[in-house]
């Protein structure tokens, strides 16, 4: 009798340790899973503190995207290849720690969210009328920055969001506003379709589009009063090896219509003009922004990670002949001559305060005077690919118009 206990005994004790061996193996591979810099780390994050939607592409279940209606139904990142793969987003992850909102805006990340503009002059919707144009007197609108949008309708690959909201320009003109927004994840048919890409070989990807809608629901908009603009920008993880690549029209009798003194001239080792496209720095070292006009750029920007062998595609709306709104923190000439195209390097403040590290890939839509009812809809497609070199040089070949080689070159 005493054996049959003490061999039961034995029996027990050894399926526990296989239990416990199996459950360690599970843990060890959720966390191998779960590294700094992966998207099943930043996924477990973001569900730590918010609501999240995960989307994932409809023929690659390794594509997926982090929707987080919180922050304005902001693309917070996405990831080729699964929970283990890269995450492409930027996150503050001690800002969204922290719980406290901060005073002028709260960056929380996402490689993609909604914004209006214009930010500064005569129609600004970040400073209220009669303030002067500084840093003190800047606030992003709660609309924007702070305030939950509504799911209005979801599945495994997409979900629209919305929201009424009123906001007031600096000129004190009122608009009563409906926004819907729609983050869609694209097959890789869609991908090869719109980039006009044979194939992508070996290479990894995720893609989606979003569609940005604002219905005026008040009095008629006037360019005497004031317009409404969308603006969709995208925060990205910088690497001393990262470049910004703007491509624009090359017209060799006319100067490109391109804006470099946002934050002070520019150091010449830190951006570069060739025959049709701009290169900059994204190390996230050195606070500094370009911008395009609609009748230079083209509708499409991307960056190249050679640390990391990432290539990121943005590819929006464009309408050349149209008003775009002026962004710059000043009264204006002209408000309606601005920027269809923004990429931004963040770096260090003056009183040596830094927001990031990130970099920005940013596109404006046009705007004009809708009647009551009428809507502006601005649509961007986000797309970043990792693997094989070839294909990834033949993309950025076909998309930006330069090769790898000229972009990992250009500052050495």
């Amino acid at each position: 009798m005493m054996r049959t206990k003490s061999l039961t005994v034995v029996l027990m004790i050894g399926l526990v340790l296989s239990a416990c061996q199996k459950n360690t193996s599970n843990d060890q591979k959720k966390l191998e899973q779960n590294t700094k810099g992966s998207f099943g780390n930043d996924l477990a994050f973001l569900q730590n503190h918010k609501e999240v939607i995960v989307l994932t592409a409809p023929d690659n279940p390794e594509a997926k995207a982090v929707v987080v209606p919180a922050y304005q139904g902001r693309v917070m990142t996405s990831t080729a290849t699964g929970s283990g793969g890269s995450s492409y987003g930027w996150i503050n992850y001690d800002l969204i720690s922290s719980g406290v909102h901060q005073p002028h805006m709260n960056a929380f990340g996402g490689e993609e969210r909604f914004w209006l503009s214009p930010e500064g002059g005569q129609f600004s919707v970040y400073f209220k009328k009669g303030q002067a144009f500084s840093f003190e007197n800047w606030q992003t609108p709660a609309l924007i920055d702070t305030v939950a949008y509504q799911v209005a309708e979801s599945d495994n690959s997409s979900v629209a969001l919305k929201i009424d909201a009123t906001i007031t320009n600096y000129s004190g003109t009122d608009f009563s506003i409906k926004i819907d927004r729609k983050i869609s994840m694209l097959g890789q048919s869609s991908v090869l379709t719109s980039l006009d890409i044979k194939d992508l070989g070996k290479c990894k990807s995720v893609a989606y589009e979003t569609v940005n809608a604002v219905t005026n629901k008040g009095a008629a908009w006037t360019p005497e009063n004031g317009m409404l603009g969308i603006w969709l920008l995208g925060m990205f993880k910088p690497t001393d090896r990262t470049v910004i690549v703007a491509p624009f029209k090359s017209e060799h009798d006319t100067k490109p219509a391109i804006t470099d003194n946002y934050f002070g001239k520019i150091p010449p080792d830190r951006i570069a003009v060739r025959d049709s496209a701009l290169f900059l720095k994204a190390d996230g070292k050195f606070r500094s922004k370009i911008g395009i006009a609609p009748k230079s750029a083209k509708n499409v920007a991307g960056s190249y990670d050679a640390e990391k062998g990432v290539l990121t595609i943005i590819q929006y709306d464009m309408d050349r002949g149209e008003r775009y709104l002026t962004s710059s923190w000043e009264i204006h000439t002209d408000p309606y001559a601005g920027d269809v195209l923004n990429a931004y390097n963040d770096g260090k403040l003056d009183d040596g305060t830094q927001m990031g590290p990130f970099y920005e890939l940013e596109s404006n839509s046009s705007t004009r005077a809708l009647k009551t009812g009428e809507t502006l809809i601005h649509r961007q497609r986000t797309y970043h690919f990792e693997g094989d070199d070839v294909v990834l040089d033949l993309i950025a070949k076909k998309v930006l118009g330069v090769g790898l080689s000229d972009i990992r070159s250009v500052f050495e």
